[in-house]
């Protein structure tokens, strides 16, 4: 893994703000634009110490950038949640700043600014929840 990437994976699981820890990691993505239906997503890295005090070995911090459950939503494409001939997705939506939960293998992972992110198919979204903690 390059040092910068793990780095950045550290700085997120040590961030006491996990939505701040992804933005900052990210950086300035203004010159990215999603296509279609697909959305960015930064992947949650829980963080490097639990509820109960016990360090995660870095090992397993950064086995969260490559089997991550959890992301939030970066940006969407403009046709992202839109019914179609294929889709109706019945009032369901996400906005920019939502966490989602998704399957690994739904998704393409795409590294910004050397920060873990994903990329998934607005049809691929599992579910929205309140905190990332709530699903690993």
């Amino acid at each position: 893994m390059p040092v910068a990437q793990s780095q950045k994976i550290d700085a997120m699981s040590k961030a006491s703000d996990p939505k701040q820890g992804i933005l900052a990691a990210v950086g300035d993505i203004s010159g990215i634009e999603v296509f279609s239906g697909w959305i960015l997503l930064g992947t949650y890295i829980r963080p490097e110490k639990t509820v109960g005090g016990i360090i995660r070995p870095q090992s397993n911090v950064e086995e969260d950038a490559y089997q991550g459950k959890v992301g939030l939503v970066l940006k969407k494409g403009p046709l992202a949640f839109v019914n179609d001939d294929s889709h109706d997705f019945a009032g369901q939506d996400v906005e920019v700043g939502d966490w989602v939960a998704y399957y690994i293998n739904d998704t393409k992972a795409v590294t910004i600014n050397g920060a873990p992110c994903r990329l998934i198919q607005d049809a691929r979204v599992v579910m929205k929840i309140s905190k990332p903690e709530l699903v690993f």
